[in-house]
This record gives C-alpha cells, structure tokens and sequence, in this order.
C-alpha cells in the first residue's frame, strides 16, 4: 500500500457582508495511504477527452477535519488539484474518493 502525504482544500463559507457568503479555501496538510490508485478515461464532447481518478485516500484526521468533512473540495495528489467526491468517515480515518480536476 502506497503513502501519502499532501493537502486538502477546504471551502469555509465566510460571511463577507450582509446576506453575500463566500467559500475561502483554507488548506492542511495530511498523511495517510493510498488504498485504491486509478484512472478512468471520460469521452467528452470537446478535443480532448478528460481524466478523472478513483483513488481513494485515507487520512488520519485531526479535530478541524473531522468537524469540517462537508467541507472538503480538493486533494492535492501528484502535484494536481483533484475534487473530492464523497467522504467516508471511519474514525480515526476519514477516506477521500477523487474525482476530476479541480478548478477553483
């Protein structure tokens, strides 16, 4: 099983005046494993055709990850901003499946 170790991306909603909130990224660094490592190719309707990873990485947690898990939009994997998908919380682990590239 591979490590890893990298950032996460959170998007707090932050009140920037009356009734307008916006999401401020806010980034932490993690070490965990890889468990799944793969890739699925999506045909699109444009030139290119777009990457998008199943990986799934499991990360030890600390308290902000744990209270702040709905938050989470990207991982930092192989030096590319990748979207978190969904959340899977198995305390003291919390395990991230990775979708396309994120682009903020």
């Amino acid at each position: 099983m591979a490590k890893y170790f990298g950032q996460v991306g959170y998007g707090i909603p932050t009140l920037i005046r009356a009734g307008v909130w916006k999401d401020v990224i806010t980034e932490k660094t993690y070490s965990g494993d890889v468990l799944r490592n793969s890739r699925k190719l999506v045909v699109a309707s444009t030139l290119n055709d777009n990457i998008n990873m199943s990986n799934e990485i499991s990360i030890v947690a600390d308290p902000f990850a744990n209270m702040n898990f709905q938050s989470m939009k990207y991982i930092v994997y192989l030096g590319t901003k990748w979207k978190i998908t969904s959340v899977e919380v198995q305390y003291p682990r919390l395990i991230l499946e990775m979708g396309g590239i994120y682009n903020g």
